[in-house]
């Protein structure tokens, strides 16, 4: 069980990064996505990667979306993560063409029919979070589902980060790991 005061920390930072990720118009977060977005591709560890997970970015995260058609036209097994009960995920295989469904916390998921990729075959998985500070850690929504998921991971973790969040420190507890690489816009 996480100490109350970090927990009390990560749920004062969570408050502040999603009102300064509001405060930003619609064209600075385009702005932000399209940098995020080019070096996230530059990097030699994507171009090595033949099976990506990317996280399905909503609200003020990035619009990770439109990574898909890039990833699949480099020739890329594009994976997203599908929740599963008691906070677990799973990665399913997806196309241009495959019908993605709204889970009920807002994100889109693959469906049933989109095949499941064993975790030890992924190559490299971008990981969603609300901030990062320089070293990589993460502070996410606080499910703990990619928590779980990274724990064992042995590929490269990637985090994107927009520079009005990007922090000194995260509060963080012994299971909290980091992204290998973090790519900001700044």
């Amino acid at each position: 069980m996480p100490s109350t005061s970090i927990t009390e920390e990560k749920a004062a930072l969570r408050r502040v990064v999603r009102a300064r990720l509001s405060a930003m118009s619609p064209e600075e977060r385009e702005e932000s996505d399209g940098i995020l977005f080019r070096r996230f591709l530059a990097l030699p560890e994507v171009a090595a990667a033949d099976r990506v997970l990317l996280f399905y970015g909503m609200g003020a995260e990035p619009d990770t979306a439109r990574l898909i058609p890039v990833l699949l036209d480099m020739g890329k097994q594009v994976l997203l993560p599908r929740c599963l009960p008691g906070h677990g995920l799973e990665a399913r295989r997806v196309a241009e063409k495959s019908v993605l469904i709204r889970h009920r916390y807002g994100m889109l998921e693959p469906g049933e029919d989109c095949p499941v990729v064993p975790r030890e075959a992924i190559d490299l998985i971008l990981v969603p979070g609300l901030c990062f500070d320089r070293l990589g850690y993460r502070l996410g929504q606080g499910g703990g589902y990619y928590d779980r998921y990274l724990a064992g991971y042995r590929g490269t973790t990637v985090g994107l980060c927009r520079r009005e969040v990007l922090q000194e420190h995260v509060p963080r507890e012994a299971h909290d790991s980091r992204v290998d690489l973090l790519v900001t816009d700044g």
